[in-house]
């Protein structure tokens, strides 16, 4: 199985950047991980027609049979052991690719929702768009310490 991250624009803080690539090292052990950024959509003022916008860009890159992870902060949340179980299933489905999205500031359109095979909340707060990738690739990191049964997580 293969997992993206996919997101708009790029990041463009140096520690996030930093933190990122110390885990993307780590998930080389373990899986294809790779993050999938999207062009920002540049001079659109009204935040719905960006959004569906975003949803063209995002929907190009989405295929049929992926499993599609969208993080919104109205999601399901889950502890790290869960979504350790949740990617663990995927594999065991024979899932190619599963994919986190992550929208833009303003969230994301209705047509991505209803592509969503699953919401998921990383918090009942809001953090930038760009510090969920930091976030979600240590987490997957940590769900394959889990799988594997290894010390990264206190169990």
């Amino acid at each position: 199985m293969k997992i993206v991250l996919l997101v708009i624009g790029k990041t463009n803080e140096k520690y996030l950047e930093t933190g990122i690539e110390i885990f993307l090292k780590r998930l080389k052990h373990y899986i294809s991980f790779d993050i999938q950024e999207i062009a920002d959509v540049k001079g659109i003022q009204d935040s719905r027609i960006l959004m569906e916008k975003e949803a063209e860009q995002f929907l190009k890159f989405i295929k049929d049979d992926d499993f599609l992870v969208l993080c919104d902060e109205r999601g399901r949340l889950l502890t790290s052991v869960e979504m350790a179980e949740m990617i663990s299933k995927k594999m065991t489905d024979s899932t190619k690719r599963m994919i986190f999205l992550v929208g833009g500031a303003f969230g994301v359109s209705d047509a991505i929702r209803k592509r969503s095979n699953f919401i998921l909340s990383l918090s009942k707060m809001t953090f930038s768009h760009q510090m969920i990738r930091l976030f979600l690739t240590e987490q997957v990191y940590r769900a394959y310490t889990i799988i594997k049964n290894e010390k990264y997580h206190n169990l």
